[in-house]
């Protein structure tokens, strides 16, 4: 029993923060982060003994913090909250207030393309494009095979640019240009 206690405390230790930002990206509001995230590990703690390391740590615990986000986000929008992603990255040391502008101003526009983009793929494209996992591991986390994540990361893609495209466009036609 210690071991698997101290074996719990090494993966909270290790991979909250990878936690926190996957909440946080899939839409579950600021004020109910600390409790998400004590469900997330809520779960890990209760399943950690059945855990046969078939799968990665991360892996697990993404697919944990995906069936958490929804179950939050579900609740989030019954009570009216916005459900929005967070997809700033927090380093912004030693950059200027106008590079910080930047940054949020593209966040935003990537917020808004990615909440107009499937789940499905939204999931796989984050995976991929924010959190560097591989098509393997994505396959693993959400109990599919990697040639479909191949295929579905390729439509998300192409989806992005679309949505991406569309907002350029509108925004020339309201600028007049």
């Amino acid at each position: 029993m210690e071991e698997l206690t101290e074996r719990f405390r090494a993966i909270y230790r290790e991979h909250f923060p990878f936690v926190w930002r996957c909440l946080r990206r899939f839409g579950v509001h600021p004020s109910s982060l600390d409790d998400a995230a004590q469900d997330v590990f809520v779960v890990v703690h209760r399943r950690l003994a059945e855990f046969e390391g078939r799968s990665s740590v991360r892996t697990w615990l993404f697919a944990i913090a995906v069936r958490v986000a929804k179950n939050h986000t579900r609740s989030q929008t019954r009570r009216g909250f916005d459900v929005t992603l967070d997809l700033e990255l927090p380093d912004r040391e030693g950059m200027s207030p106008d590079e910080i502008a930047q940054r949020r101003a593209a966040s935003l526009i990537l917020n808004t393309a990615l909440m107009q983009m499937d789940e499905s793929l939204r999931l796989i494209f984050i995976l991929s494009e924010l959190e560097d996992f591989t098509a393997k591991e994505i396959a693993e986390a959400l109990g599919m095979n990697a040639n479909t994540v191949a295929t579905r990361l390729r439509k998300a893609r192409k989806d992005l640019d679309k949505s991406l495209e569309r907002m350029r466009a509108r925004e020339r036609r309201s600028s007049g240009t």
